[in-house]
């Protein structure tokens, strides 16, 4: 259980030094720079507003990964993969940092020019729909040998369009004589037709043009779209300007891929304006005056004294180092061993420790691999998980420090999984008998059981959930008694501990005096009268205390009783607490029984070439999915009984995490020579 120490850091520093102090502060990553207080409102020190320059830096910064995004996409790089995903930054030194830092403009054109070559093609390909759109428009139309936009001569009017629905020249003829006066003629030729429309072709004299345009109205006549070229003659263009597009991508895209040698400078470049973006942020927090500034935070105490010799003996500066106020907002970081360190995740998860409360990790860490093994609790899906994580974190030697440690926490979870698939006789469900039996006539060849199995015996398995549930939420209440100990709070580690040891203590081993319960839970044993003489008396006794002390805070004495006894009513939520721990057996039943039934469906062709090859699918395709969704299952279950069971006896939270001024890139982290 450990919370690394704290220290306030207060450093004072000559102008001309600032940008070389804050590069090496960053590079280290061992301070968080905190805003100025108050106090110093009044003294000669005067903030610079930043916001402007961080938002440039932020900007550059997200055209490089936008520029890195479509070398991606259009030229991957061969040296990805899967275990590349799980790397962290690679360090470079000072001196390759700052001869790269010099080139940036010229990176930065790089950027520039890959998106501009991205638009390019966004642009044409954009075109390309809208050509086949148009030669879809005019495939009706490519007997036709006049352009579209033909309007008739002087003496004639012509019309070009469709009607809807499948028609013939006499409806169309129909159609239009009936609201066409004596003596106007004109003549209709059919284009083309299809079940949606008619393509059709009207001319007329021009002086009857008015009238023939209301009557082609009249039977629902669309003017075709415009086109100054022949159908025919327009669709080649069309044509012609779709493959122009293509080999016009093609060429982007190939000058795409010219660029791809660049990659690991626009990486570099991303990662330099990320940080000139936090150091923009750390300067806006800085006080200065015209030959000097100050700045003030937090550093781990073990850091305190050698970045203090560090900054005095390298540049003109004053440090000083302090303990925070005991009511300070001090921020808060985790250290934990190689066993317990993964569990850092889980706490954040939650909520980091307060003020006065214990880091959890450790006592976490023992349950949290229990309950995970019990809940999957198979052999062949703990070496899975230990084969699988073992493999990445002995390939990725420089893995990202939150993926090492979700590795570390499933790997220690598969090992506790094959700790009790090897107590409960599970292998991949019964694979084993199922296999002897179906292939080889061996029904006597099992997987041998170390302690029992659940599938037969459901309710020892059960009655031990309950057992690790009740030790799972005492363990909080004893947290609570040595954090009210150590805070001082003597009558508050009786009140709200002591008294609730005896009054749910003393009920559970009152229970266990009675054969009905004893016999339900399938025990071999039920206490004597005497055990139920003191273990009643001292439930009634924890209770008067819930009842006399759960609502002390008000003064008034009817409210404080009335308190207390509603206070006295949460032992309901004890029960409820151990009954959760069921899921313990629920979860560890399911992973068995659905392993059975696959192994069961495997086998049904029995041992024949095509059965064993029905085995092997079935095999494979069904224990890859019971083996995800009880490992999501088994990871969401653990985490509820440590945050709600848990958690919630004895841990508040609220801690603010330490977040230091660092290099917060993806690819490169620079190495400060000491």
């Amino acid at each position: 259980m450990s919370k690394v120490p704290m220290k306030r850091i207060f450093i004072c520093g000559m102008q001309e030094d600032k940008k070389s102090i804050l590069d090496l502060l960053q590079r280290k990553g061992v301070v968080e720079i905190s805003e100025n207080p108050e106090e110093y409102e009044d003294c000669d020190l005067k903030t610079t507003d930043t916001m402007a320059d961080r938002i440039e830096s932020d900007r550059k910064a997200s055209v490089c990964e936008r520029a890195l995004e479509i070398l991606e996409s259009n030229a991957p790089d061969p040296d990805g993969g899967l275990f590349k995903s799980f790397e962290g930054a690679s360090s470079i030194d000072v001196k390759e940092y700052e001869s790269r830092a010099l080139k940036n403009d010229e990176y930065y054109e790089t950027a520039e020019k890959l998106i501009a070559l991205d638009k390019k093609i966004a642009e044409a390909k954009a075109d390309i729909p809208k050509c086949e759109t148009k030669i879809e428009t005019l495939k009706p139309w490519l007997g036709f040998d006049l352009p579209l936009d033909f309007e008739g001569t002087k003496e004639s009017a012509a019309f070009i369009g469709s009607v809807s629905d499948k028609k013939d020249l006499s409806e169309i003829y129909e159609g239009l004589m009936a609201d066409l006066d004596d003596g106007v003629g004109v003549d209709v030729s059919i284009i083309s037709s299809s079940d949606d429309m008619t393509c059709i072709f009207v001319v007329g004299l021009r002086k009857d043009k008015e009238q023939i345009e209301e009557a082609l109205k009249g039977i629902g006549f669309a003017k075709a779209q415009l086109s100054k070229t022949v159908p025919a003659e327009e669709v080649k263009n069309l044509e012609r300007q779709i493959s122009e597009d293509n080999k016009f991508i093609e060429a982007c895209v190939n000058d795409i891929k010219a660029l791809s040698s660049e990659r690991d400078n626009l990486k570099f470049l991303e990662d330099y304006y990320r940080a000139r973006s936090d150091k923009f942020e750390a300067l806006g927090k800085m006080k200065q005056t015209k030959r000097t500034f100050f700045m003030e935070g937090y550093i781990p105490k073990r850091y305190a004294e050698s970045l203090t010799k560090l900054l005095e003996n390298k540049y003109d500066a004053v440090v000083k180092v302090e303990d925070p106020a005991e009511d300070e907002d001090v921020p808060v970081e985790l250290k934990n061993g190689l066993l317990t360190d993964p569990m850092e995740t889980v706490v954040e998860s939650y909520s980091l420790p307060g003020n006065g409360e214990i880091d959890p990790s450790v006592i976490t860490a023992v349950f949290y691999y229990i309950f995970f093994g019990l809940m999957l609790a198979d052999v062949g899906y703990g070496i899975l998980m230990v084969a699988g994580t073992g493999i990445v974190l002995m390939k990725c030697k420089n893995i990202k420090p939150g993926m090492k440690k979700m590795m570390k926490l499933f790997l220690y979870c598969g090992i506790a999984t094959i700790f009790w698939g090897a107590m409960f006789g599970s292998f991949f469900g019964d694979a084993v008998t199922v296999i002897a039996t179906t292939f080889f006539g061996r029904p006597d060849i099992k997987f041998p059981v170390l302690w029992f199995e659940p599938v037969n015996e459901p309710m020892k398995e059960l009655v031990f959930a309950f057992a690790l549930g009740i030790i799972h939420i005492f363990t909080g209440l004893t947290i609570k008694l040595y954090q009210c100990i150590k805070a001082g709070a003597y009558k508050d580690a009786i009140y709200d501990v002591v008294f609730w040891y005896m009054f749910v203590g003393g009920g559970i081993v009152y229970l266990l005096t009675m054969p009905m319960i004893t016999g339900m839970l399938s025990l071999g044993f039920t206490f004597g009268p005497t055990v139920a003489t003191v273990s009643g008396a001292m439930a009634i006794a924890g209770c008067i205390g819930v009842v006399l002390t759960g609502g002390r805070e008000s003064r008034n004495w009817f409210k404080r009783i009335l308190k207390g006894a509603y206070s006295a009513y949460g032992v309901s939520s004890y029960l409820s607490d151990v009954l959760s721990y069921s899921r313990l057996l629920a979860l560890g039943l399911a992973s068995g029984v659905i392993s059975t039934v696959f192994n069961k469906m495997g086998s049904m062709l029995g041992a024949t070439w095509y059965g064993v090859l029905l085995f092997i699918a079935v095999f494979l395709v069904g224990h890859a999915m019971n083996l995800a969704i009880n490992v999501l299952g088994s990871y969401v279950h653990t985490n509820r009984l440590q945050f709600v069971e848990f958690y919630g006896k004895f841990y508040d939270g609220g801690g603010r995490k330490f977040t230091p001024f660092r290099e917060n890139t993806k690819y490169y982290k620079v190495k400060e020579d000491d």
